[in-house]
């Protein structure tokens, strides 16, 4: 009987077969440089990686969050509920729903807790932080609700985005640096080649062929309104001289 992960590369070849044909028809000029553009789209992204440039997605609504705080600590109405709504819920759907609950909490965290030991103590903090995060998730979505943010709301909204920003960066700082290495040097081979294309798979079932790149799309449409689209404008002024 074939495995799932024989089946795979049967397609993949049977894709690969139907790339060259078509390249054959279009002439011999280009054929190469076309097999080579084929082969990249190909290129499966390995679990790891995929899970890290998740996490690249939710750390740009980490900075929204955390310009959306320092506005509202200074007292500046300049925080459009909209597009803090808009990146709550892309936290929602993309984070929370499939990174977290369908990717972490059932393909990563399990190995980890049945080996115990440090790395499972740090997997039951990871899973109540993600469970903490979906209630302040929740609060942040229903507070945007309306045209403005009310007045009374201003303080505990700011607040929540801080210490959200704060527990989330160390949060996925520690799962990068400790947990998925820990994960994949759990994993035999096969079975991580095995869910690098099941991770694949789901994130276009749920969102589509172009699942990660739409999440960029729609990150880059809130940053734009917050002033944040223009890297070079962020970069840190140089510090002022040491008093000697």
């Amino acid at each position: 009987m074939l495995r799932s992960s024989d089946y795979s590369s049967c397609n993949l070849e049977r894709r690969r077969w139907i790339a060259f044909a078509g390249i054959a028809a279009l002439g011999a000029t280009s054929w190469p440089l076309r097999v080579v553009a084929a082969e990249e789209k190909e290129r499966e992204v390995p679990a790891v990686e995929d899970l890290m440039r998740e996490h690249g997605i939710l750390r740009r609504a980490l900075l929204v969050y955390a310009e959306a705080s320092a506005r509202l600590s200074r007292g500046r109405g300049e925080v459009p509920p909209d597009a803090l709504r808009q990146t709550a819920t892309l936290f929602r759907s993309f984070g929370e729903d499939y990174h977290e609950r369908s990717l972490e909490e059932k393909h990563v965290f399990p190995p980890l807790l049945k080996v115990g030991g440090p790395n499972a103590a740090l997997a039951k903090t990871l899973a109540a932080q993600h469970e903490r995060g979906r209630q302040i998730t929740d609060y942040i979505t229903a507070v945007t609700r309306k045209d403005r943010i009310g007045t009374a709301d201003v303080a505990p909204l700011g607040s929540a985005l801080a210490t959200f920003v704060r527990m989330y960066e160390h949060h996925a700082a520690i799962e990068d640096t400790i947990v998925f290495p820990a994960w994949k040097e759990l994993t035999a081979q096969a079975e991580y080649r095995e869910l690098s294309e099941q991770f694949e798979e789901l994130e276009h079932r749920l969102f589509g062929e172009d699942g990660f790149e739409d999440a960029v799309k729609r990150i880059a449409a809130v940053e734009q309104t917050f002033g944040l689209a223009d890297l070079s404008a962020l970069t840190a002024p140089p510090p002022p001289r040491s008093a000697q």
